[in-house]
């Protein structure tokens, strides 16, 4: 299984420190943004990886992460030209997986639960991954019964429940064929959210749940809450 990493985007909610550099470049405890998903894909075995960025700073994440044999990894880069969405920006791997099964994570997310068991298990279709949130209004949130996924609501004022659709996906080839036929939404991007609810609509979705901790880092105190984790979790280390 190949990975994708999707660190594109203004991240307008973080200037004036994104009129710097990209947001997935900004320090999170003692290393840039970056590092935790891509640390997330290889401790899962997920060893191509492709990073898919924005123009304007394309070259600071090739400087910086280089070929990814510093990580033990092997790094593939694409530019996304114009911010159209997280779907249009996974459109962009069509050919990096060459019809491989792929792993997607948002270069924003970080994660405390390991993703090894379902990289191994995984066959076809889809799989999302859930976690229990105060805030569900800000993200892409799921309809259940039970644990059955009966559609995806992207950020709704009233959530139907307290559960928050992580940026963390797995998709088979199928993917790319959905994506081409998807329209842009209201705000004139290809969303993510119509591409789970497709798979949903085909019967061929799975959910799981998460355990650990998990935050995005997209806003000011989505950024304090991942730091204070990775400044708690790094001190655990440094006193064993």
């Amino acid at each position: 299984m190949k990975g994708v990493i999707l660190a594109g985007g203004m991240g307008t909610r973080l200037k004036p420190l994104t009129s710097i550099t990209n947001k997935h470049l900004i320090g999170i405890f003692d290393k840039p943004m970056i590092l935790y998903p891509l640390e997330s894909l290889i401790k899962a075995g997920v060893k191509e990886i492709l990073v898919v960025s924005g123009r304007e700073n394309y070259g600071h994440f090739v400087e910086f992460l280089g070929s990814g044999s510093d990580y033990g990894a092997n790094l593939t880069y694409k530019v996304q030209d114009k911010a159209g969405g997280i779907a249009e920006a996974l459109g962009l791997a069509e050919n990096f997986a060459s019809g491989q099964p792929i792993i997607v994570i948002l270069g924003d997310n970080l994660f405390e639960d390991s993703f090894s068991k379902y990289v191994k298990s995984f066959k076809n279709g889809a799989r999302i991954f859930l976690k229990k949130v105060p805030d569900p209004e800000r993200f892409g949130v799921p309809v259940l019964e039970g644990r059955k996924v009966l559609r995806i609501l992207e950020k709704p004022q009233q959530p139907p429940t307290p559960y928050a659709v992580t940026g963390l996906y797995q998709y088979d080839s199928e993917v790319f064929k959905i994506i081409k036929k998807l329209k842009p939404s209201a705000r004139g991007e290809l969303e993510i959210t119509d591409v789970n609810n497709a798979y949903i609509k085909k019967g061929r979705m799975l959910a799981e749940f998460l355990g650990g901790f998990w935050s995005d880092a997209g806003t000011f105190e989505s950024l304090v809450t991942a730091t204070q984790w990775a400044m708690e979790k790094g001190l655990k280390k440094v006193k064993k």
